[in-house]
């Protein structure tokens, strides 16, 4: 009898109520940020270009309402917001507009709903260029290259538009030097000390924004943005960047993409652990594992939590997830899934 094994890990997985008991990592809904896109060129809902299962509203629309109702009612509380414009041109200007597609949403949304939303959109003029750049290019000796410090007058203009508008947390994305200061002093010389900033201190220059550029029509018609996205090869470069971020004045850091850079939110948050830490789910993963739940590899309700489950364990404190939906739903129903 004495050569049986005394320690048995089995004893703690034997009935789901133990597992649940015991689970060292949750995913509750109130940690989920869902993306939605809102569009001026449209005058119905459609089908959002690379990304299966996801809509484009019309920023004015009582169907951008509903599908914001909707997602409180499943206990989504939080949303990021995305703007396409009806034209674009070199300098982006319908990015701040006052009759732009994201401040026309977010007033639309305020004016029928209210302020129990939080609104957090995101601050870039890659949807709104006819060149595709998060930045203003600059011809130079060096040939085509994007002009930080002139692009971080168009994000000031930019974050002040959306504050006036009703946005909770200004997110900008564009990785430009410098932008989180910028963003921060025009916030409040404009009297919005309490609009927040959810900061893409850590975003790589990654393949996984493919569905997403679809999406939007935002690829780079020259170049690329290697010059001033992170390069994926790079894991201790991130925290020069948070701490860069943080110093201007960030409340929440933000690392994306999420499950290819898991080993990245675990180190942030090591680092860091008193700052809140979002991570993106970005729509190439959505749409790697929306394949695979299509052809019947993967089973779609395990896969949906396993992958956001797997964000959270790493480190990150809220998911922005084009999966938001589902996993509300998944959660909401009460279905044994591990």
């Amino acid at each position: 009898m004495g050569s049986f094994p005394r320690i048995r890990p089995r004893r703690l997985r034997s009935s789901k109520y133990l597992r649940d008991l015991i689970s060292e990592t949750s995913l509750d809904i109130s940690k989920l940020i869902l993306p939605v896109f809102v569009s001026e060129a449209i005058e119905k809902p459609i089908e959002t270009p690379g990304l299966e299962g996801q809509l484009t509203y019309p920023s004015d629309s009582s169907n951008l309402v509903n599908f914001i109702s909707e997602a409180l009612d499943l206990g989504i509380r939080s949303f990021l917001i995305f703007g396409i414009p009806k034209i674009k041109n070199e300098d982006g200007i319908r990015a701040y507009a006052p009759d732009g597609p994201v401040q026309v949403a977010i007033r639309n949304i305020r004016k029928e709903i209210g302020w129990d939303p939080l609104i957090f959109t995101d601050l870039c003029i890659c949807e709104y260029t006819s060149h595709g750049h998060c930045g203003i290019p600059l011809n130079s000796r060096k040939g085509d290259v994007i002009d930080n410090d002139s692009t971080l007058k168009v994000y000031q203009k930019i974050a002040v538009s959306q504050a006036q508008s009703g946005s909770d947390f200004i997110s900008p994305s564009g990785m430009m030097d410098g932008q989180v200061k910028a963003i921060r002093e025009a916030l409040d010389d404009a009297g919005f000390n309490d609009v927040g900033i959810m900061a893409y201190s850590v975003k790589y220059a990654s393949a996984m924004y493919g569905p997403f550029r679809q999406a939007v029509d935002s690829a780079p018609r020259f170049g690329n943005r290697k010059s001033y996205q992170m390069d994926p090869r790079n894991a201790k470069e991130a925290l020069k960047e948070v701490r860069l971020d943080l110093d201007e004045g960030a409340d929440i850091i933000m690392v994306k993409p999420a499950i290819l850079y898991l080993d990245v939110i675990r180190l942030v948050k090591e680092y860091y652990p008193e700052v809140p830490l979002a991570a993106y789910n970005v729509s190439g993963e959505y749409a790697m594992i929306r394949s695979a739940i299509k052809l019947g590899l993967i089973d779609e309700t395990q896969s949906i939590i396993e992958s956001l489950i797997s964000i959270r364990r790493a480190g990150a404190d809220m998911i922005i997830t084009y999966f938001a939906l589902d996993a509300a739903k998944i959660i909401s129903s009460g279905k044994e899934i591990f």
